[in-house]
């Protein structure tokens, strides 16, 4: 495994707040055709630090690492930044690029404008 693809979450206690990623990280890993996977910036696991560890331990040499977030406020402005920093002194056989976040993807804005859109169409009332 030479190139892999990190999905980050914020994260959060609330094991119904991490399905949904769980489920994403699985339907994808099934997609693409790189190793897939799912971590989290904070508060559950496997945290960034961790899925870093296993892919360095597995031989992996590259990894981009990928926020669900909708944009680029300060945690990853400045927070996760220094987590790969941090990452890349502990770990320096694994390069990690990290990738501007899927809301400031055009297709990210036109797929959540569709969906906004035929929720608010099928709104009680309409």
């Amino acid at each position: 495994m030479n190139d892999a693809l990190i999905l980050l979450a914020h994260g959060s206690r609330d094991p119904r707040w991490r399905a949904p990623f769980d489920e994403l990280a699985r339907t994808l890993a099934a997609r693409v055709e790189r190793p897939l996977r799912m971590a989290y910036m904070e508060l559950c696991e496997p945290s960034l630090e961790a899925t870093a560890a296993e892919l360095d331990d597995a031989g992996c040499r590259h990894a981009d690492v990928l926020p669900l977030f909708f944009a680029a406020g300060r945690h990853l402005r400045e927070d996760v930044p220094g987590q790969i920093a941090a990452l890349q002194t502990a770990h320096p056989q694994l390069s990690l690029r990290l990738l501007a976040p899927v809301g400031e993807h055009p297709a990210f804005v036109d797929a959540l404008a569709a969906i906004i859109e035929g929720r608010a169409d099928a709104a009680p009332g309409k």
